[in-house]
């Protein structure tokens, strides 16, 4: 059992492999239960963009580079591929109305596409459905995959908040991790950011790389402090099943990472971040108040709805989860196959899907609220295992709503498990 493999997690991100599911018919029409309410719960999109000009050895995302795109696939036609599956979620959802309130955009690396495309796919996303007033629009961006004038371009193009794979701040953890930039790259693009207008940053970070010691993290931690992000992520490295990282602990030329000093160095995270004005609102992110929190994470994990756009995209609406093909190549083949001329939507890209009955959605709310500073409602728990819990010092009760102490966020997984 992982100590904390809950601070690893993170949603948006497409996993390389798909689960089973039912059958979607090719039209993608949702079953009657899901429609039911649609527009009364929050809606955002995610957009995925699965290119990479290298994999990093730890990477277990549906990303490909250059070389395994194979024929079919084309960075040049993606946006328009994308746009193709927006206006099918349009058909999909019918007309009621439906403004987004998010937008993420993720990958791979987003801003391998020139900022025309990354605003067109969000000018499709604005004509089909209406972006809501002071809707959120993320992208990620690797720290060497922008300058000033992509900056300039996106903040024109209507995005409001960037995240950037920052990952560390010494150069041998970036190496071990085959991060391509330096160090002194990333207050450089934080700052072109800031200049660009762009309203809240975010800068990831791993710890737990095989060579970093707890020096190595309290320096990231301290970079970052003195870079004054409005918001931090902060994973716990995960050595995936057949990853490169995975070969190499594996054969013994890495070490595999500890739990004992990963749960050390969540601890420094929170103490430093919380020091200087970062609270934590989820049990990996941490902001400088609600109006810098990840509007679109939070739709996630309390259970709203999403589109997901792009290949092995996973989607949510009403209770019935899916999610597309995984290759590029396969995921444009679908939306072209009946497709009857420009700008007409073909089949759906979805692979497989699952409508989550009763219970499963009641673990899954307890799995994702109690991630939340705010908890998880108490009468969605049995009385039993709230109460070990609470004398074992994993959890509080606060008002109607049971909340994670920070040693409950170290052994989160664990306190999921007895309480589901």
């Amino acid at each position: 059992m992982r100590k904390h493999g809950v601070l690893g997690g993170r949603l948006g991100n497409v996993p390389s492999t798909l689960p089973d599911g039912d059958p979607v018919p090719a039209d993608g029409a949702l079953p009657e239960s899901a429609l039911r309410g649609l527009g009364t719960r929050p809606f955002g999109f995610y957009v995925h963009v699965p290119f990479c000009v290298t994999r990093c050895g730890y990477c277990d995302f549906n990303t490909y580079t250059a070389s395994e795109l194979g024929p079919g696939a084309s960075r040049d036609s993606y946006a328009d591929t994308v746009i193709r599956e927006i206006r099918l979620a349009r058909r999909v959802l019918g007309d009621v109305d439906l403004p987004v309130e998010t937008v993420f955009v993720g990958g791979g690396t987003p801003t391998l596409l020139p900022p025309d495309d990354l605003g067109r796919i969000l000018a499709a996303i604005d004509t089909e459905f209406g972006l809501a007033m002071g809707a959120e629009v993320t992208t990620e961006a690797n720290p060497e995959s922008v300058d000033e004038g992509y900056l300039g371009k996106l903040r024109e193009g209507g995005f409001t908040r960037i995240s950037y794979g920052m990952q560390s701040a010494r150069e041998h953890v970036l190496a071990a991790l085959d991060r391509t930039h330096t160090p002194g790259r990333v207050p450089q693009v934080v700052q072109w950011a800031r200049e660009a207008g762009f309203e809240h940053i975010n800068l990831d970070l791993i710890y737990g790389t095989p060579g970093e010691d707890d020096d190595d993290w309290r320096a990231s931690l301290e970079t970052v402090l003195e870079i004054g992000p409005d918001h931090v992520s902060a994973y716990a490295l995960i050595v995936e099943e057949g990853t490169r990282l995975a070969a190499q602990v594996k054969r013994g030329e890495l070490a595999a990472p500890d739990d004992d000093a990963m749960a050390d160095r969540y601890l420094m995270a929170d103490e430093l971040l919380g020091g200087h004005g970062l609270g934590w609102y989820e049990i990996s992110n941490w902001a400088t108040g609600p109006e810098a929190e990840c509007r679109h994470n939070v739709l996630y994990w309390t259970g709203a709805d999403w589109w997901g756009a792009g290949p092995g995209a996973h989607s949510h609406v009403g209770g019935t989860r899916w999610w597309n093909v995984k290759h590029p190549a396969a995921y444009a083949a679908r939306l072209a196959e009946g497709a009857t001329g420009r700008g007409q939507e073909g089949s759906t890209p979805a692979y497989a899907r699952e409508v989550l009955d009763a219970d499963v959605q009641r673990m899954e709310r307890i799995m994702l609220e109690l991630r939340l500073a705010t908890g998880c409602p108490l009468d969605l728990l049995e009385d039993g295992p709230v109460q070990r819990a609470v004398a074992a010092g994993l959890l509080e009760r606060k008002d109607d709503r049971a909340v994670l102490t920070l040693r409950g966020r170290l052994l989160a997984d664990a306190v999921v498990r007895d309480l589901t």
